[in-house]
């Protein structure tokens, strides 16, 4: 049976919200059952936020996700994607941003945590930061990582590429085509980690 546990993480700022909605409306067309969990976390800028969402060909009994039970991780801060390890299944895979929000005063030397990432059995790190910029709006970092995720979700990766062109069309013609890139180049940072 397809089905997908997914921990977003980040924090308050960076559309951590945004991104579970994005992929909710498309794991519902592509005929999902979806639950999308209580937001956990300061909303304010800068607050950790984490949102849990389960999809499923069948019915989903919760919409939180218990620990150990993830098969991804997707977070859009690298200490938050460790922060959230705990809810990981041994099988599951961490798709993470390396650009760091400093919003802590013993935030850990990047090196050390880009060595933890590293040294897990399976991750996906991709510098969204530098490539929303390269897009047109540093604010797009979220979909970035939406397409570094993409090839690992249990629908098409076309469908969510349409959802999130649906999506900002809605609020200006320049905002598709910046976030439309946003995902492209996610996909293809992704692509080029892995392989």
């Amino acid at each position: 049976m397809t089905k997908a546990d997914i921990v977003l993480a980040g924090v308050g700022g960076q559309g951590v919200l945004t991104a579970a909605g994005l992929l909710a409306e498309a794991a519902r067309r592509a005929g999902l059952t979806v639950k999308q969990g209580e937001i956990h976390g300061m909303s304010q800028r800068g607050g950790a936020v984490t949102a849990n969402l389960r999809m499923a060909e069948g019915p989903v009994a919760s919409d939180l996700i218990p620990r150990g039970a993830a098969t991804m991780i997707l977070s859009l801060e690298p200490v938050e994607a460790l922060r959230c390890l705990p809810y990981l299944a041994d099988s599951g895979v961490v798709v993470t941003s390396s650009s760091p929000v400093e919003n802590i005063p013993d935030y850990p030397p990047m090196a050390n945590v880009l060595e933890a990432l590293s040294r897990l059995p399976s991750s996906i790190v991709v510098e969204a930061d530098p490539l929303a910029r390269q897009a047109g709006s540093a604010h797009a970092n979220n979909v970035v990582m939406l397409g570094a995720a993409a090839a690992l979700l249990p629908f098409p990766e076309s469908l969510l590429r349409d959802v999130v062109g649906e999506y900002f069309r809605g609020r200006s013609a320049r905002l598709e085509e910046v976030n439309l890139k946003a995902f492209d180049s996610g996909k293809a940072a992704a692509a080029a980690v892995v392989g």
